[in-house]
């Protein structure tokens, strides 16, 4: 049985592979996000990210596609309080932004999606500049204590506002940060290591990073001479025009050949071992992709494959 991991300084253990929901109501329809939630829920994950945004931008699509979905799951399988559920706020067209009404309606718009009456982990999806921190923090802190979310955490601001609002909570003993969702791989490195990565060590934040396989480019898939048929291709394959992507590519070879993994498996591990990180996100379209996710939990990496990786992609 794989071992769960605490998040952070909350109560919340979580399956060291978070599943994305991005892909539910977008590249997956209902029958395969239930496919794939069943599969990875068997593994023993239970940890599923989403967000009220998911999946506005495809044409029809009108945002909570994916909550939806999720919402119909627990209602067909009852399995609601075995799975640590995490959704975010700012980015659904209708509840844009972070100002308190907003936080507060869009809150009840995912529970209502959700067929649920709360919410474990409550990202503020995009950082809202124009609204003070203080605000923001009292808007969750009255969902923490009315029992719709368990608890809070933050996506997609900077260390400045992050330091900020951890540390109004702390003064007015409100609820505060549990972990914080960075863009973070191995061709994407200072979008988190630095000033965020520095502060969440501090403080006790669990990271959980989005974009873990850099929308594709990680799985090994990607190279050069080929054609890959995704949503996700263009943005993935910019990776192989680089010295860095190559680098990493071979390196991430070297110790899947040795462990006789998936590439995706080991880009998932390195991850996993760094500093802070509590569990990568990523996402399956098909029960298919899922092992190769799912391997993390049991990859070991050695030091010094560890230390290659980190080297490659400097």
């Amino acid at each position: 049985m794989t071992s769960l991991r605490k998040l952070g300084s909350s109560d919340l253990e979580v399956f060291p592979l978070a599943l994305g929901g991005n892909v539910f109501g977008w590249t997956a329809d209902e029958a395969q996000s239930f496919a794939v939630l069943d599969a990875y829920a068997a593994a023993g994950g239970n940890f599923v990210d989403t967000a009220d945004g998911y999946s506005a931008w495809i044409p029809g699509n009108s945002g909570g596609e994916s909550e939806t979905i999720i919402g119909q799951w627990f209602a067909a399988r009852g399995n609601r309080s075995d799975v640590v559920l995490a959704t975010k706020v700012s980015s659904h067209p209708e509840y844009k932004g972070l100002a308190p009404a907003n936080i507060k309606a869009a809150a009840d718009a995912s529970l209502r999606r959700l067929d649920t009456d709360y919410i474990d982990l409550y990202y503020t999806h995009f950082d809202d500049i124009s609204v003070p921190v203080e605000e923001i923090i009292g808007a969750l802190d009255e969902l923490v204590r009315a029992g719709k979310v368990r608890e809070i955490a933050a996506s997609n601001i900077s260390p400045e506002r992050l330091s900020e609002s951890l540390e109004f909570s702390d003064r007015e003993g409100l609820a505060r940060y549990v972990a914080l969702q960075p863009h973070y791989n191995l061709v994407s490195r200072d979008t988190y290591e630095g000033p965020l990565q520095e502060i969440a060590s501090r403080t006790g934040l669990a990271a959980v990073p989005y974009f873990a396989l850099a929308s594709g480019f990680l799985t090994g898939k990607y190279r050069p001479g080929t054609t890959v048929d995704s949503a996700r291709a263009e943005g993935a394959a910019k990776h192989l025009e680089t010295e860095r992507g190559i680098r990493v590519l071979a390196a991430l070879d070297e110790a899947a050949q040795a462990h006789d993994v998936p590439v995706a498996t080991v880009a998932l591990a390195w991850l996993a071992a760094q500093p802070t990180v509590a569990a990568p996100i990523a996402s399956a379209r098909t029960v298919d992709q899922l092992p190769a996710l799912l391997g993390v939990a049991d990859l070991v990496l050695t030091d010094a494959e560890l230390a290659k990786l980190t080297g490659a992609s400097a």
